[in-house]
């Protein structure tokens, strides 16, 4: 199995209560990953871009979080992927093989 990294972009709720029913979402999916989640991670707060030494510039949709799953292959990293509920809010997910070293 190889592993991927889930690093989800934008996203966030508007309310208390969007924000209360995306939780329970984001659980439900997660319990469904089974031994297929690594990492739940970690949410995100704030970030700034850096494209070198004291070069700051906007970036497109923050990071908002990250997981880390196991599957056979890019494919099913993206099936598992696709389920996620973050669309919901207009948000994204890259999806990385970790290479190992």
């Amino acid at each position: 199995m190889t592993r991927y990294i889930l690093a989800f972009r934008g996203g966030m709720p508007n309310s208390p209560e969007e924000g209360e029913k995306m939780m329970q979402e984001w659980n439900a999916w997660m319990d469904g990953l089974g031994e297929a989640l690594v990492d739940p991670g970690a949410a995100m707060g704030k970030s700034r871009f850096l494209t070198g030494p004291g070069k700051e510039e906007a970036a497109g949709d923050p990071l908002s979080g990250y997981s880390v799953i196991e599957a056979d292959d890019i494919d099913a990293a993206l099936e598992i992927a696709g389920r996620n509920p973050i669309f919901s809010l207009g948000g994204s997910i890259e999806i990385a093989e970790q290479i190992k070293m």
